[in-house]
């Protein structure tokens, strides 16, 4: 766990501003999540996933695709889908989804309300962990004015050595590795399950995020019970969490 040197009076009663130094607990890394976390876009691409499944021969809504499968790709839904329905899609969904989702979210996706704020506000190195191509990962970062905050720290599981995505660890742990983070100094911005879950199997600490639009009913108790340690539902907590749960590690 890295320190950040801030200044404290070292008396209230003292006639003179006398300055202390105080070392606080940093993080090594904080990792975000980007899908559902920093940018608006789990219910979009749930939007578009869901119709295509429905008309494959499984029904399924939209909420429900996200609630049960958000952090996943959508070749790994299909899989699971195939396992539970016993229904066979054709293998052509997968770049069907991968070109409607785009279009729509070059059109749609905005940044989560107070995002940019916070991210900035975080004085730990930074980086984003996500299931997504680099490519729609860049332009929805572009789109929405985030790309400044992450430059050249951008981490697609799909692009890591492995290729292996959450809810394997693979993709954190390149990260941290990468950068050279400590998995247990390191947290972790999820809104997901299985994003948690990966998370975790890392090694590092979690914080849930439940302020996008396709948060749901029971999210912030499904994302604790998966491992995160706390859940915000807004951007302008997480500076706050991030130090008492950094101080709080020190003391434990």
């Amino acid at each position: 766990m890295r320190r950040a040197l801030v200044y404290a009076a070292a008396s209230p009663d003292a006639p003179f501003l006398i300055l202390q130094r105080i070392a606080m607990p940093q993080p090594d890394l904080v990792i975000f999540d980007c899908d559902g976390v920093l940018v608006d876009s789990e219910i979009i691409a749930a939007r578009v996933e869901a119709e295509l499944i429905t008309s494959a021969g499984f029904e399924i809504s939209a909420e429900e695709l996200a609630e049960i499968y958000a952090g996943l790709t959508f070749k790994d839904i299909l899989m699971a889908i195939e396992e539970k329905a016993r229904i066979p899609f054709q293998a052509s969904m997968i770049d069907r989804a991968e070109e409607l989702v785009d279009r729509r979210l070059r059109r749609e996706v905005r940044a989560i309300d107070g995002v940019g704020a916070a991210v900035a506000a975080v004085t730990a190195p930074r980086c984003i962990c996500s299931n997504s191509r680099s490519e729609r990962i860049a332009f929805m970062l572009e789109r929405t004015g985030l790309s400044p905050l992450f430059a050249g720290r951008i981490f697609s599981a799909l692009e890591t050595p492995t290729a292996r995505t959450k809810p394997a660890p693979d993709v954190f742990l390149y990260a941290a590795e990468t950068l050279g983070a400590r998995p247990a100094d390191t947290f972790v911005i999820e809104d997901s399950v299985h994003g948690i879950a990966g998370a975790r199997a890392a090694g590092m600490r979690v914080i849930g995020f439940t302020g996008a639009t396709h948060s749901y009913p029971g999210h912030a108790d499904a994302l604790t019970e998966a491992g995160a340690e706390t859940v915000i539902r807004r951007w302008a907590e997480l500076n706050g969490v991030l130090a008492a749960l950094s101080a709080w590690s020190e003391h434990a």
